[in-house]
């Protein structure tokens, strides 16, 4: 989300305004709405392959020269028409890492780049050591796998981790539950109380409140949601259309 709206988006834009060309296409599964004078993003037409939260940071200056043509449709529907027209894409296998990764997941990314193993803890959450890791960076709230330690109560996953101390807190599923998130560098677009807030690309959006801040907001949910981290992306959306975006800052 970072990179669609921070650079990728822009650099595209401006490239399309050299080569003359009115519009800039893309292959995501999201539509575009108007609501109150505002062109925003919306979710595609298909549940399964919607991708509107991808472009949830998408500055509202490129939405206007933006074409989603795939968004009325299914990826089965695309993938049908593909195959019909010869292109070796219609049976490629589908990708869930980041395009500039080159390969494998983040973690093989950043250990090519030099960032080398670093020991520390894991602790459950009175601070007890329950076993070691090989840097903080290897784990994010909600993490299951890879822990490499156990638990006689049950399944226990990553709560939190501490940079400065190279710490991981483990815990079982409830130690993870939220229902207050605060969100800087976001704003919403429409005017917006009652939203469905989605803090993952694939979990389900969940019903709250929301407060405007001078720089950001803050989310009050009807439900705990499990796993929020620093630096993700909360999308806050209204029938459909994405009214805001922001960083998550923190929760509780």
């Amino acid at each position: 989300m970072r990179c669609n709206g921070s650079f990728r988006f822009d650099e595209l834009a401006a490239l399309a305004r050299r080569l003359g060309a009115q519009r800039l296409a893309t292959g995501h599964y999201a539509r575009l709405v108007e609501r109150d004078g505002q062109l925003l993003v919306a979710r595609g037409t298909d549940p399964e392959k919607d991708q509107s939260y991808m472009l949830a940071r998408v500055s509202p200056r490129v939405l206007a020269r933006l074409w989603l043509p795939l968004g009325d449709g299914t990826k089965q529907e695309t993938r049908t028409r593909a195959a019909a027209a010869g292109l070796a894409a219609a049976a490629r296998p589908e990708s869930q890492e980041a395009c500039f990764l080159g390969g494998g997941d983040y973690r093989a990314f950043l250990a090519r780049h030099g960032l080398e193993p670093r020991r520390g803890e894991i602790v459950d959450p009175a601070g007890r050591a329950l076993g070691t890791h090989d840097g903080y960076w290897r784990f994010t709230p909600g993490q299951r796998r890879g822990l490499g330690v156990a638990s006689a109560d049950g399944p226990i996953y990553a709560i939190r981790v501490d940079p400065r101390r190279n710490l991981v807190q483990v815990g079982p599923r409830a130690a993870l539950a939220r229902r207050e998130v605060t969100c800087r560098d976001g704003r919403l677009r429409v005017p917006a109380d009652r939203v469905e807030v989605k803090l993952r690309s694939r979990s389900a959006a969940v019903p709250g409140r929301v407060e405007a801040r001078a720089r950001g907001f803050r989310l009050e949910l009807d439900e705990p949601v499990h796993g929020v981290a620093p630096g993700q992306l909360a999308a806050l959306y209204v029938d459909d259309a994405i009214v805001g975006a922001g960083t998550v800052s923190r929760s509780a």
